[in-house]
């Protein structure tokens, strides 16, 4: 299903909405759309992405998370984790590790300290330190 755009150059007189990009939906900031039923939907303005867009650069930052110039602290390397996990498999499951894991337990709870927290959130969140530790 494709739906009119009210805007000129560089932009195709139509478009599906569930295939704009992040910077599309910039491009068209609050386009006033209806799709054939005469529902309106609105882009929004603030740049969001769809959540296809969002996992996508989560996958790549999760790749360049593995390429890092250099090694994170332990605590920055935690908190990437805690972040991905929560991304990714939501709230934390399963038993905590035994008492003698030390490098699971770590994990363990820097996974459980992201509790309620929203995938999508976390997501994004691991997303800007990833940008930010790569520079």
């Amino acid at each position: 299903m494709t739906f009119p755009l009210p805007f000129g150059p560089g932009l195709a007189k139509t478009a599906d909405p569930t295939r704009l990009t992040c910077q599309t939906r910039t491009a068209v900031t609050n386009a006033a759309l209806t799709d054939p039923e005469g529902r309106d939907i609105t882009l929004a303005s603030n740049g969001d992405c769809t959540m296809a867009d969002l996992k996508d650069q989560f996958k790549k930052s999760a790749q360049d998370a593995m390429s890092l110039p250099e090694r994170p602290d332990n605590d920055t390397m935690l908190r990437l984790y805690g972040l991905y996990k929560q991304g990714s498999e939501g709230d934390v499951s399963g038993p905590k590790p035994g008492f003698f894991d030390f490098v699971g337990t770590a994990k363990y709870e820097a996974w459980e300290k992201m509790a309620g927290t929203q995938p999508e959130v976390a997501m994004k969140k691991y997303i800007d330190l990833v940008k930010t530790l790569r520079g």
